[in-house]
């Protein structure tokens, strides 16, 4: 099992199949990695391929016997779709592409990413990055959630989309730099990862309140 873990499969509902997601960060894909997944999904039978809400492309109904040969014939690193840790960052486009943005969502996501993707947590954890107050990437509703406005960014905490427990992320601060955004998640996820013990971070603000939490990162 933890092998299976380790190569990012997930059993699916019949019990005998799996699903993959190679991770693709923001969902940017070029057309030869789009090509060689369909190619991949053909070989081996896939009985789906998946867009997921996490920007991944998953195929779904793979043989347990093949999941090495199309990792290796993937060449890409599994997203971790499962575990607790950071499970997804997820982006829009940003000023990178939209006519509504009002900051660099695109290259902040990307570091970030490369920041805390896979990264072990007390909870599940998932970061979204939107470019405008639209927030196309569900901010409001993620772990940690940024949110750009013409005066720079707002940085939200304790969102949670998932499970019987839903809630609206608070405002944890506001006109942030994209540096002061970077420094100010890295205190949120270093005062998380010391202080809760097996509890998303919806939870544990809720059980310390938000005012006590903005104490201890705002300090």
């Amino acid at each position: 099992m933890k092998d299976l873990l380790e190569k990012g499969a997930i059993i699916q509902r019949d019990g005998e199949t799996y699903a993959i997601a190679p991770h693709t960060p923001g969902g940017l894909v070029t057309p030869e990695i789009l090509r060689k997944v369909a190619d991949i999904a053909e070989k081996y039978g896939a009985k789906a391929i998946k867009l997921t809400s996490a920007e991944r492309i998953a195929l779904v109904g793979l043989q347990e016997k093949d999941l090495d040969n199309i990792w290796k014939e993937l060449d890409m690193k599994p997203g971790h779709a499962i575990g607790i840790c950071v499970r997804s960052i997820k982006f829009c486009p940003g000023t990178t592409f939209c006519k509504r943005g009002k900051q660099d969502s695109v290259s902040l996501g990307l570091e970030l990413d490369k920041l805390y993707h896979g990264m072990d947590m007390p909870g599940k954890m998932k970061i979204g990055v939107s470019g405008c107050i639209n927030s196309c990437a569900e901010s409001t509703i993620k772990d940690i959630g940024l949110i750009g406005k013409a005066n720079g960014w707002t940085l939200l905490v304790g969102g949670c989309a998932t499970g019987a427990h839903t809630r609206i992320a608070d405002v944890l601060a506001e006109n942030l730099t994209t540096e002061e955004a970077k420094a100010l998640i890295a205190k949120v996820i270093e005062y998380y990862k010391a202080n809760a013990k097996s509890k998303r971070l919806s939870r544990y603000i809720e059980e310390i309140g938000i005012e006590e939490f903005k104490k201890a990162v705002l300090k």
